[in-house]
């Protein structure tokens, strides 16, 4: 599994998976639990979505 999420888009991904679950929490919904797959995919530095479109927002494989 390669790495495709540069620093910048894990800012990003982190700060709006923040942004969604405080929104789950302050209006007691369970949607809430949505930010957590921009958390997740900021911490393990890969997203599924990127690969059909092959997206990389940053990480280069260093040879």
């Amino acid at each position: 599994m390669n790495k495709n999420i540069g620093n910048v888009d894990r800012i990003v991904r982190i700060v709006i998976g923040l942004g969604i679950g405080g929104a789950g929490l302050w209006f007691q919904s369970w949607w809430g639990l949505v930010g957590l797959v921009p958390i997740l995919t900021a911490f393990i530095r890969f997203c599924p979505l990127y690969c059909p479109i092959g997206l990389n927002t940053g990480c280069k494989d260093k040879k």
